[in-house]
Parts: structure tokens; C-alpha cells; sequence
């Protein structure tokens, strides 16, 4: 069992990071860029929910935000020599993607097999939804449409803990090799924001985890070298 495991970890590895092989030809990030682009990308994701009310425009620039922090993290995950700082963090990116996909499919899905069983012909007819649904057969499907979106809610709550706990070891490993305490602050309550989402306190703690990122990015201290463990003298003979 733990060699077939094995097997799908490693292909999926290989699919996910195909391209990112490639990118690594290319010439990498310094930590200053890396550092701005971050903060940045935070800073972005954390006005998004303040601009709601416009629209598009506000989703577009959180999703910028979101990009530019990926590109952050590939960035240093180079410049430490530590490719799970990267990884992990696709990693939720991908199973949050997941989520939201298995989840509204779920709902959609069942809701067009309602409407099909129910024998609405015109859907652009307000009377034919009303004659439907004030009779007594409509309630087993209303009924059945309420479990779909419970089933969808609980599977989206899933993943946003699975997200939230790869974007969590990403961020500790980022803390370890930057000394930026930040960073492992934010993840932790990036994670118990996760788990609270199903009342409104965790969407708020969310919210701080990111300008918490933004401060975690912009406290990085830019040097030529990272860090590196030096070695015991060695004793004289």
C-alpha cells in the first residue's frame, strides 16, 4: 500500500512540476524581488474583500495578489535551496482548486436533475417555477437539493483545511530558513482561520493571516547570501 502511495505522490509530482523544472533554466528571483512581490501580492489579496463592490475588478486584483505570492514563494524557495517552500504551497493551491470544483459540481449537478425531474419545460417562465414548487412533490426535491448543498459546504470545508495546512507547512519551512517568526505566525493562524470557517470569526482571522503575510514578506532581510549553518571548529590536535 505505501509503494502504490509512493507511486501516485511521485506522478503527481511530476505533472505538477513539469513546467516548474523547466522555469528553473531560467534566471532566478533575487530576495529582493521576491520579498516586494510578496508583500505586495498579500497586501493585494488583503484589500480584495474592502473592494468587494467592485466586482470583477476586486476578484481580478485578488487573484493578481494570490499570483504575485506564488511567484514570491517560488522565488525563495531558489534562494534558500528549499523546494518545499514552493511545493507545498502548489500544493494547496491545487487542492483548493480541487475543492472548489468537486464541490460546486456537486451542487450544480444535483440541481440540474431536479429541474429535469420535475419537468420544468420553460425556465424563463416565472409560472412554471411557481406551479412546481407549491406542490407537494416539489418538497422531497427541495429537500434533496438541501442535502446537496450541505454535501457541497462539507466538502469545501475539507479542502480549505487541506489548503490551509499545506500553505501552513510552506510558510513554517520559510520561517526556519529566514528567521522571520512572521511567517509561522501567519501560517498557524492561517490554519485555525481554516478550521472556524464555518462561523464568521474564521473568515476575520483569514483575513489578519494575510496582512500578517504582507508583514512576514516585507520583514525579510535582504542580504547577499542566505544563511547558512556554519560548522563546529574543529578541536586542535
Amino acid at each position: 500500500m505505501n509503494e502504490n502511495k509512493a507511486k501516485m505522490l511521485g506522478m503527481l509530482e511530476k505533472l505538477l512540476f513539469k513546467n516548474v523544472e523547466i522555469a528553473h533554466r531560467g534566471p532566478k528571483l533575487n530576495l529582493t524581488t521576491s520579498k516586494n512581490l510578496g508583500g505586495i501580492g498579500a497586501i493585494l489579496m488583503f484589500i480584495t474583500p474592502l473592494i468587494s463592490f467592485a466586482g470583477v475588478f476586486g476578484s481580478l486584483l485578488g487573484i493578481i495578489g494570490f499570483i504575485l505570492v506564488l511567484i514570491a514563494l517560488k522565488g525563495l524557495a531558489d534562494y534558500y535551496n528549499e523546494n518545499g517552500i514552493f511545493n507545498n504551497a502548489l500544493y494547496g493551491f491545487v487542492l483548493g482548486i480541487v475543492g472548489s470544483v468537486v464541490s460546486v459540481g456537486v451542487f450544480v449537478g444535483t440541481a440540474l436533475t431536479i429541474i429535469a425531474d420535475l419537468g420544468i419545460s420553460d425556465w424563463t417562465n416565472p409560472n412554471d417555477w411557481v406551479t412546481t414548487f407549491t406542490a407537494e412533490a416539489a418538497l422531497d426535491s427541495l429537500l434533496t437539493l438541501l442535502g446537496a448543498i450541505v454535501i457541497a459546504l462539507v466538502i469545501l470545508f475539507i479542502f480549505i483545511i487541506l489548503m490551509a495546512w499545506f500553505y501552513k507547512k510552506s510558510l513554517n519551512l520559510l520561517s526556519d530558513k529566514s528567521g522571520v517568526g512572521m511567517f509561522n505566525t501567519a501560517g498557524l493562524i492561517l490554519l485555525i482561520g481554516a478550521f472556524l470557517t464555518i462561523i464568521i470569526i474564521g473568515f476575520l482571522l483569514l483575513w489578519i493571516a494575510i496582512i500578517l503575510l504582507a508583514v512576514a514578506f516585507f520583514s525579510l532581510k535582504t542580504t547577499d547570501k542566505p544563511v547558512a549553518e556554519t560548522a563546529p571548529p574543529v578541536p586542535p590536535p
